[in-house]
């Protein structure tokens, strides 16, 4: 009896964290990620983008997909896409306080590429850029 009170109790914790977790994974969508992200890094606009890229200072990260990126980036980006971004940063960015803007076509992939890289693995000088790419061409800054 003991051993079946045992078994009955560890299949209910069981059944009840499942369920819990089936509704914690339900209950976002890419907009919600997307606005978590946004209310715990810095984003700047695309004038201030320019004026970044102006000084010298800051190193441009694209997170764009290869081929978007051959179509077309701010001077001297590097591309890192999105998916590969945390395999790929340390080899790429000279340091946890390297001074990095992080764009992409539109805001959500750099938003949450931002949060990543700031949040999660402790480059404290990252920023977003808002609009992205679009902003930048919308804005008829010089590309590559």
């Amino acid at each position: 009896m003991k051993k079946a009170s045992i078994v009955l109790g560890a299949m209910l914790v069981l059944l009840v964290g499942t369920a819990v977790t089936v509704v914690a994974q339900e209950g976002y969508s890419a907009q919600d990620l997307i606005g978590e992200a946004r209310r715990a890094i810095n984003t700047i606009t695309v004038g201030e983008a320019k004026r970044l890229l102006d000084s010298g200072d800051y190193m441009f990260i694209d997170v764009r997909e290869p081929d978007e990126f051959k179509m077309g980036h701010i001077p001297g980006a590097v591309n890192i896409p999105r998916g590969l971004l945390e395999f790929r940063i340390g080899g790429q960015v000279p340091g946890k306080n390297a001074k990095i803007v992080v764009y992409c076509k539109s805001g959500g992939r750099s938003s949450l590429a931002t949060y990543t890289v700031k949040v999660k693995m402790g480059y404290v000088n990252a920023l977003n850029m808002a609009g992205g790419w679009d902003a930048w061409l919308k804005a008829g800054y010089p590309v590559e």
